[in-house]
């Protein structure tokens, strides 16, 4: 749970978005995070205090004057041993008042009485013309200034039957936003792309030769080099996984078709990570047809060997001295000997070698990185846990490269 022992202050001011706090709030309990909501009393036209206090398992605070507080200073109790505040939704007034200082309601008090090492983050939700506003654009700039974190908004449509900019994130992605919070910035400046997935190689339009990886080792790495303030993007083979929010995605099909995607998008890139169980053969024969039986007749299938991307990315850094190359390598056997020799072999300074069959299609790992010193064993764990791991590892890498320079 990734909010364990996180006090979250859960803020609410006025929009229709204030069902989407509903789950956000069950979110971040399930998350282990303690959550105190503060409402303000447009948001409970749209949403009662009773459903939140039943969510978050916590009284719900709307009122500036609560006698519950024995001191009667809500404003300043709440924030007091918090992690964070978090405003979702945020209206267009409410971003007003941050901008400007003002503390006319207990949420607004409390934002304004917070600690300063308190971070504040705002969910926008308003009306696409509302929040192409230049006054509401003017407060969002001052608020960015101030140091407050603006998540979103989203585009899409909106309550009023309109379109655009102004939707409040998904639960879900402001959980990853807030989660993403309280990562230390170890990537921040750099560019990572990451392949991730199987590649399929056609054998006619409805059969294939692939392989059994899920994908998720390579989402988990490409969350957690976004988390670590990368700027992100994936190339995927066919996976049933969701894009990691805040992550751009190429989806891929064929070891031909990734290597195209990588090699287009490589210039400019600090660092490369292959992840993708890429096919190391194709069928040059594949039919254009589906393939009948034939009175028990098999048919015979013509294989060439699909260009190596690793390979091929490590050339470019061998001139260019980037990306930093970070390759995987899934053995059946002897993990240790094959690991380090195909490091040695890809002419990369990092590889991070597994069991094939013990991770494809699981929830958690254990790897090995090698690399000029040796071997390093990164413990079985859940894979997003590894993959931050590895995230800090680059980054200790990439630290001591330009030290070297």
């Amino acid at each position: 749970m990734d909010l364990k022992g996180k006090k979250i202050v859960l803020g609410l001011s006025g929009g229709v978005a204030c069902y989407k706090a509903a789950e956000l709030c069950r979110a971040l309990a399930r998350e282990g995070a303690t959550v105190h909501v503060v409402m303000t009393e447009a948001a409970s036209h749209f949403i009662t205090a009773v459903t939140m206090q039943a969510l978050s398992g916590n009284p719900v605070f709307t009122d500036q004057w609560d006698a519950r507080v024995a001191n009667n200073m809500a404003h300043i109790d709440l924030t007091r041993g918090a992690d964070a505040v978090l405003i979702a939704p945020c209206s267009a007034d409410f971003m007003r008042k941050l901008a400007h200082g003002v503390c006319d309601d207990l949420l607004s008090t409390l934002c304004l009485a917070r600690p300063h090492l308190v971070p504040l983050l705002i969910a926008p939700a308003m009306n696409v013309e509302m929040w192409q506003n230049l006054a509401t654009q003017r407060n969002a700039k001052q608020l960015r200034a101030d140091g407050v974190r603006i998540l979103g908004p989203a585009a899409g449509e909106q309550a009023c039957g309109e379109v655009g900019l102004g939707r409040m994130l998904e639960p879900l992605d402001l959980l990853d936003e807030l989660v993403a919070s309280f990562q230390l910035k170890v990537l921040a400046g750099k560019r990572v792309l990451i392949t991730a997935g199987p590649t399929f190689e056609a054998i006619d339009p409805v059969r294939g030769i692939t392989n059994l990886s899920s994908g998720k080792m390579g989402y988990a790495i490409a969350r957690a080099a976004r988390e670590a303030g990368a700027d992100v993007q994936l190339v995927s083979g066919p996976t049933a996984l969701a894009t990691p929010h805040g992550v751009r995605r190429t989806n891929v099909q064929s070891a031909q078709q990734m290597h195209d995607a990588v090699m287009a998008q490589l210039k400019g890139q600090h660092v490369f990570i292959g992840v993708a169980a890429v096919a190391d053969w194709r069928v040059v024969n594949a039919s254009d047809q589906k393939m009948k039986k034939q009175d028990g007749a098999i048919p015979t299938l013509e294989f060439a060997q699909n260009a190596d991307i690793l390979a091929d990315v490590a050339a470019t850094t061998s001139i260019s001295g980037w990306p930093y190359c970070v390759g995987f390598a899934a053995e059946s056997e002897n993990l240790l000997d094959y690991g380090a020799t195909k490091r040695e072999k890809k002419g990369i300074p990092l590889l991070v070698g597994n069991i094939g069959h013990h991770t494809f299609g699981q929830d958690d790992n254990e790897i090995i990185l090698f690399d000029e010193s040796g071997h390093t064993v990164l413990p079985r764990a859940d894979k997003l846990t590894l993959a931050r791991q590895l995230i800090s590892e680059i980054a200790k890498r990439l630290e001591q490269r330009s030290l070297l320079k």
